[in-house]
């Protein structure tokens, strides 16, 4: 996919070039349209609420909106990234990996005019200052917080601010062809509008919504699905497997297994009072002493040894 560079404060669209969309054939992972209304009714959760809590924090009319959900591999989306911007680095627990906020240096700077009670307006590129830096944590923990309120209907997230970047260049949080699913937002505080996005690595929200598709199907296909589960798990219980039962394994040199003759005696290192081994694909699974069942070879079942040597060792 091609996108436009952003510049700090100006509004700009991702894709809105009318040629072809790239196809990587060596990442065929695609959002279906299910995933994607899923994330956009979440996504919007989050913009409404985020823009209440912006309002009544800074005390200037601000507003949040979903503006794109696209599918984009992790250097594309950091070259559509300008510089200096600021990018915070999140932990989405329980969900593995590190998801990214992002919006421009300029937007950031009105916001905390406006927390210190400043009229906003054009702002300085630079570095935050020891004062201003807390000030931003404060309210991007804020924001983290309404975006765990918008994903509560699809799994229960506890997002942590671990660290704040200004170039993505140096910020190495995947790599570079991992498939990322980005969300991007206009954001408007007072007269400031730029572009913000949420980057999430996709095999971070796959999961989340595989496990959503469940919710939009219909009685029927839900008891078809259920009656598959049953039949499939009845036969796995009623499938045979083959058992062993052997003696605790050696090991020999290859010239004295080809040397084997009939006749031979190979000493084991097995202890007459230990239990044998019960076995399903090289798995041990319970121990047993040898027997006979009428005419039929059989062995009879035994706790473990090491259960059996405190039984022999009490009064």
């Amino acid at each position: 996919m091609t996108s436009g560079t952003r510049s700090p404060g100006k509004m700009s669209r991702r894709g809105q070039s009318g040629g072809p969309t790239a196809y990587d054939f060596r990442r065929p992972v695609k959002l279906s349209r299910d995933h994607v209304r899923t994330l956009q009714t979440a996504f919007e959760t989050y913009a409404r609420s985020c823009g209440t809590l912006l309002t009544t924090r800074l005390r200037v009319v601000s507003s949040v909106t979903l503006a794109a959900i696209e599918q984009l591999n992790y250097d594309e989306y950091v070259a559509s990234l300008s510089n200096p911007t600021v990018i915070a680095v999140v932990g989405l627990d329980p969900l593995d990996g590190t998801a990214l906020m992002e919006m421009s240096s300029s937007t950031v700077m009105t916001a905390i005019d406006h927390m210190l009670g400043g009229p906003g307006g054009p702002q300085p590129e630079r570095p935050l200052t020891e004062v201003e830096m807390p000030l931003l944590r404060g309210l991007l923990e804020r924001m983290l917080g309404e975006l765990r309120y918008g994903f509560e209907t699809l799994v229960d997230i506890q997002p942590k601010l671990k660290e704040i970047e200004y170039n993505a260049q140096f910020l190495r949080a995947h790599a570079p062809g991992d498939a990322c699913v980005v969300a991007t937002f206009e954001l408007k505080i007072g007269a400031e509008e730029c572009l913000a996005s949420i980057c999430m690595p996709f095999n971070m929200i796959l999961p989340v919504l595989s496990r959503t598709e469940a919710v939009v199907l219909s009685d029927k296909e839900r008891a078809s699905k259920n009656l598959a589960l049953r039949n499939l798990t009845a036969g796995l219980f009623s499938a045979p497997i083959d058992v062993a039962v052997r003696f605790q394994p050696i090991r020999m040199r290859t010239d004295d297994i080809v040397d084997l003759r009939p006749g031979d005696v190979v000493p084991l290192s097995h202890a007459t009072s230990r239990p044998l081994e019960v076995t399903v694909n090289e798995t041990v699974f319970a121990h047993a002493v040898p027997g006979n069942q009428g005419a039929r070879l059989a062995c009879l079942v035994v706790p473990p040894p090491k259960e059996s040597s405190k039984e022999s060792g009490r009064p």
